[in-house]
């Protein structure tokens, strides 16, 4: 299958459309709008500092159902000492640096770019883009970050330089998505950690229908009536 190359019109081709390894589109921007019509369809932005800007919809596809997250015997000794403070929202430039910069301290690249930071900052200001983080006293020890479109939550990237944080974190976020009656946590890519959290793969077509049943309309298009509404607020349970 061709991999197709976005225009400045703000559309994007069926996810059923992505190569086998999930590649979906080339090119376009990091604008609000863009972005926000690419997660209402299933689409994340996933590319280094060398590549140009790539849109991916993986099949299968890893979610987290909130009802479904294990917490194993280790974190919940470490939750229940209260070793970790929790807060939702009050650093969120922080963690997003921070989810870049650990992974370059391991000497790994990140997807993370100036260009990727500046678009989820305002995409925080604007009430889409959440994070949670953990502190120890003062320090930001860990944390995570994703965006909230209808009753899902769109993971992006966590962090931790203590032991567990980034899991206190995690399972904060999934006990408040769970009281406000969240439907899933879109994970995207599966690994061995996030399906010890309790996360599974399911098939991309059954992504998009949870998509829809999610309060979200995937459409090729905006104008179509898929544009989420109002921007939705996260907070301790």
């Amino acid at each position: 299958m061709p991999v197709y190359r976005l225009v400045e019109e703000l559309v994007f081709p069926p996810p059923s459309l992505a190569e086998p390894n999930g590649l979906l589109a080339v090119g376009g921007d990091l604008s609000t709008p863009r972005l926000l019509l690419a997660y209402s369809m299933g689409i994340f932005p996933w590319f280094n500092d060398d590549d140009p800007l790539l849109w991916w919809s993986p099949d299968p596809r890893c979610v987290l159902f909130p009802d479904q997250l294990h917490v194993s015997r280790s974190l919940g000794r470490t939750m229940r000492r209260g070793r970790y403070r929790v807060t939702f929202n009050k650093a969120f430039g922080e963690v997003i640096a921070a989810c870049a910069g650990v992974r370059q301290e391991l000497g790994e690249e990140t997807w993370i770019t100036l260009e990727m930071l500046e678009s989820y900052q305002r995409l925080h200001r604007q009430g889409y883009a959440h994070s949670v983080e953990c502190w120890q006293g003062d320090q930001l020890v860990g944390g995570l970050y994703g965006v909230c479109l209808g009753r899902f939550f769109f993971g992006e990237s966590m962090f931790h330089r203590h032991p567990d944080a980034s899991k206190v974190a995690f399972a904060a976020l999934v006990q408040s998505l769970r009281v406000q009656n969240f439907l899933a946590i879109d994970c995207q890519l599966p690994t061995s950690h996030l399906h010890s959290l309790g996360a599974c793969d399911i098939s991309r077509q059954d992504f998009l229908d949870l998509l829809v049943e999610g309060g979200l309309q995937p459409s090729t298009h905006p104008s179509r009536g898929l544009f989420p509404g109002a921007p939705m607020r996260i907070a301790a349970a």
